[in-house]
């Protein structure tokens, strides 16, 4: 059986500045890493110096779309100051994706601060606003014409509940109100952004959010319901609520299905995990993508994926996953588009880099790049812009 995707589908996959590029001295995760033995990310994948490489691996790999984040600390290592050196790195960055045709999804947040704006309490300070906003239009100015899609924060949920609330990765805080505030600040900023750049941009830019859903289901009782309703509320529809009418398109990133028991207990019974120990339960894709639908807009997954370091449950669960997804389209779902998570294995956050995400496996001794077998089957779904269903 085939499962044939629309006509200008876009196959692709993702990365994000801080974890693969190397060389980030402006950063606050770069100064101050929040656990000893995982980070600072230092040479990262040298991606910095490699895109050109990689890009070619990108390319041959079928994929027609590349999502990627400009580091903030870079372009603005200072507060006010403009680095035209990053400036000029980044606009050859995109120039080598569209010589490659490739079109471009780029993140203008991916959970890194310049250090400067984390010294004044980074987006729990309102202006921030202003400040991501400044940064933001200078961006849109110097590459309105080499940047097909602009998302303006990734998972604001995961960076501000990790940061403020479970104390996990910088600024390492447990305040409820100060969690709060983040958010609010990150939907006021998002929206400034997207004001600005759908006022003074070109005709046909699209600007959107990318947001972490993640799959969650009651146990058995009211009770179990009830937690769940509430926290779908809030870390599922909360944001999302707030700027569904300040957005071109939703970027849904998948990686977690949780079954909560009464009090916030979480009981999984599926054995088949990720390296990380998360389940693989690819049906989830398909339910959060139908709680998308009443949102009315197109949606692009722009994240999903596992860490496998042995390749043994990537493809499978590639498969699965589009299986979903294609019946989320048959049921009228607008899903214009995926991106692998990861284009390379990369520094995973407080992880580090033990976690293996990529399609193109990395040796850190040496740097090579090499594609996994499953790179090659993703290979051929982006070449055919079908799936092949054997039985």
């Amino acid at each position: 059986m085939v499962l044939k995707f629309p006509d200008n589908f876009l196959w692709g996959s993702a990365t994000s500045a801080y974890q693969v590029e190397g060389g980030n001295k402006f950063s606050d995760w770069e100064i101050n890493p929040p656990k000893p033995g995982h980070g600072p990310a230092g040479i990262a994948c040298d991606h910095y110096n490699r895109f050109e490489q990689d890009f070619d691996l990108l390319k041959k790999l079928n994929q027609n779309v590349h999502r990627f984040s400009i580091e903030w600390a870079r372009i603005e290592p200072r507060q006010g100051e403009f680095d035209k050196a990053e400036i000029e790195h980044y606009r050859k960055v995109l120039l080598a994706l569209k010589q490659r045709g490739i079109k471009t999804m780029v993140t203008l947040h991916h959970f890194t601060l310049p250090q400067w704006l984390a010294e004044i309490n980074g987006f729990a300070n309102k202006k921030s606003i202003e400040y991501f906003t400044r940064y933001s239009a200078k961006m849109f100015g110097e590459y309105k014409d080499l940047v097909n899609f602009w998302a303006t924060i990734n998972e604001p949920m995961v960076f501000s509940g990790l940061g403020y609330f479970q104390k996990l990765w910088p600024p390492q805080k447990r305040n409820i109100f100060l969690y709060v505030r983040v958010v609010n600040n990150l939907i006021k900023a998002h929206k400034s952004v997207y004001k600005l750049l759908k006022a003074f941009g070109r005709e046909g830019i699209s600007v959107g959010i990318v947001k972490n859903n993640s799959y969650l289901e009651p146990y058995k009782n009211l009770l179990d319901r009830f937690v769940v309703g509430l926290l779908n509320w809030w870390q599922n529809r909360y944001f999302l609520n707030k700027i569904k009418n300040d957005t071109d398109f939703i970027g849904l990133n998948f990686y977690m299905h949780f079954k909560i028991r009464f009090p916030f207990k979480i009981k999984n019974e599926n054995k088949k995990t990720s390296d990380m120990g998360w389940e693989l339960y690819p049906e989830g894709i398909y339910y959060l993508l139908k709680d998308l639908k009443k949102y009315n807009k197109p949606v692009y997954i722009t994240e999903n994926g596992l860490a496998d370091s042995e390749d043994k449950n990537r493809e499978w669960y590639i498969r699965e996953v589009f299986k979903n997804i294609h019946r989320a389209i048959q049921e009228g779902i607008d899903v214009k588009g995926y991106f692998y998570w990861s284009l390379m294995d990369n520094f995973e956050w407080a992880d580090g880099f033990e976690p293996r995400f990529g399609l193109i496996e990395i040796d850190y001794k040496t740097l090579e790049r090499k594609p996994r077998l499953s790179a090659h089957f993703y290979s051929e779904i982006c070449k055919n812009n079908q799936l092949l269903i054997e039985g």
